[in-house]
């Protein structure tokens, strides 16, 4: 084969295992052998559409095997795939639409009203409904295609997806991930993880996000496991899901630990053929690893980012008890330092920032050249901006994270893309954004607003100014009113002076 990208992946699993079952959802399944000619079919219809090398495709929608078969398909065509968040407004969508410069839509049917106003107000030019019986939707355009073989030649170096991850300056960036990351990655996983070709991998975590695709998912599919995808997540069925298909794999962010365990189904639930259970997105508290360990099971956690693809750190089965609590160790083939400012190595016990480095890391953002150089040490080192200390065994303990960012339930969310919203208001002279602790989501945002002279806003008010013009997951919860915003000489906000003010329960 001419293609070394993961576009080739399904040829080469219907080559060597054409009976094993890859991906279940709901009553469907689907063999190697039949996902491999699904696909085909998929970027043949995609080539007859119009896209070539290099082209955009968008995913819309909840997870489904569409996602994947339209990620492998349009890797089989050396084109470049574009997962978009669900959870977002439509101008952000646009945006990312835009900014990608994606032709093409797939989309699910919950998706269909966006969707439609995203054609218009963007450069795409054709839409695909999954969902559905009409004559372009997904399923008629596979049905319809000739499964005639593509062998683009796509190197580990080519674009494979670019994936947004929220932007500190207010828009997001896309991190252009290659063939290359995503193949590396998955090594890792198949390492750290120890996967197996049995392997029995429950996926409800949004597909959209790097964790579940590339950390479960793809290497799952790579190893020739078994993928069982569930549009969302629901503790009650996840439960149910354990026993009836024997689920051995599941990664969840901290939030949906909690709810499983907290289910009254969790004390009967039969974990028997549970072999791992992962967590990662945000930091996992003590009390949450100490309720699955009660009940025997593996807990791991790690470490990463939509910019290294995105495994950095993994704490390993065998440390999992004696290291709870940890990030773990560098993966195999990433390597990783907790520097100092000067970029010296941080003495063991020294909080430093987290760089790394590895086949692994992206090779940039997306159209900003700047950005990508400003992400980078002169020596090619990517600088995540979180803080870290590292053990005497090079254990890796997240000590803070990205200066301002806010982890709310697992997703990444920047306070000043939602400052920039909340700026609009009429009443609003200023604003700034902080996390607040929340039981549920670990943290939600908190708008700290001086309100314009002869205006009386309320909090009400500006909450619902949030609807429809921003992710309501990035809206913030409450909202307290001040005089003013604490600043230094040079008029830079103090953001931990208004944390330590405003930032109590």
């Amino acid at each position: 084969m001419r293609d070394e990208g993961i576009g080739s992946w399904t040829a080469r699993r219907a080559r060597s295992s054409p009976e094993r079952t890859a991906i279940v959802h709901g009553e469907r399944s689907f063999t190697y052998a039949e996902l491999h000619e699904r696909v085909t079919r998929l970027a043949a219809a995609l080539r007859g559409r119009g896209v070539r090398r290099g082209d955009r495709v968008a995913y819309l929608g909840a997870n489904h095997p569409a996602l994947l078969e339209t990620l492998l398909a349009t890797a089989r065509l050396g084109a470049v795939f574009v997962p978009l968040n669900t959870r977002l407004a439509a101008p952000e969508l646009a945006y990312m639409i835009d900014d990608s410069g994606a032709c093409v839509l797939v989309h699910g049917a919950e998706q269909s009203r966006a969707a439609g106003e995203l054609c218009d107000w963007t450069g795409l030019r054709v839409l695909v409904p999954v969902e559905g019986s009409a004559p372009d939707g997904y399923e008629a355009l596979i049905a319809a295609a000739v499964p005639v073989a593509v062998d683009e030649p796509v190197g580990l170096d080519d674009t494979c997806m670019i994936m947004y991850t929220s932007g500190t300056t207010g828009q997001p960036k896309g991190a252009e991930l290659t063939h290359g990351n995503i193949t590396w990655n998955c090594v890792n996983v198949l390492i750290d993880v120890d996967v197996t070709a049995d392997e029995v991998t429950l996926v409800s975590a949004p597909l959209f996000h790097t964790a579940a695709l590339n950390m479960t998912c793809l290497p799952t599919l790579l190893k020739g496991g078994r993928v069982v995808i569930e549009p969302g997540f629901d503790p009650a069925r996840v439960i149910d899901l354990f026993a009836t298909r024997r689920v051995s794999w599941m990664f969840g962010v901290p939030a949906m630990f909690d709810a499983l365990a907290a289910h009254p189904g969790w004390a009967g639930a039969d974990l028997s053929s549970l072999r791992v259970l992962m967590a990662g997105g945000a930091p996992v508290p003590a009390s949450t690893i100490a309720v699955y360990q009660e009940r025997g099971l593996t807990f791991l956690q790690g470490y990463g980012m939509t910019e290294t693809a995105p495994g950095v750190l993994m704490l390993g089965a065998a440390d999992s008890v004696r290291k709870a609590g940890s990030a773990g160790r560098p993966s195999v083939f990433t390597d990783v330092r907790i520097v100092r400012p000067d970029l010296t190595d941080a003495a063991p016990g020294e909080p430093g920032e987290v760089v790394v480095q590895g086949p692994n890391v992206m090779r940039g953002y997306w159209g900003r050249p700047d950005d990508t150089a400003r992400a980078h040490t002169a020596d090619g080192w990517f600088r995540t901006g979180d803080v870290a200390t590292a053990d005497d065994e090079g254990f890796v303990r997240i000590v803070d994270r990205a200066k301002d960012m806010i982890i709310s339930g697992g997703e990444n969310i920047y306070p000043a893309e939602v400052e920039n919203v909340l700026h609009d208001h009429p009443d609003v002279l200023e604003c700034a954004v902080i996390g607040v602790p929340d039981e549920r989501w670990g943290e939600v945002g908190r708008a700290v607003v001086v309100a314009r002279p002869g205006t009386d806003p309320t909090e009400e008010d500006l909450l619902a100014h949030f609807e429809g013009r921003l992710a309501r997951y990035k809206a913030p919860r409450s909202v307290v009113f001040a005089d003013g915003l604490p600043r230094n000489a040079t008029g830079k906000l103090r953001k931990a002076d208004l944390r330590r003010q405003h930032g109590g329960v």
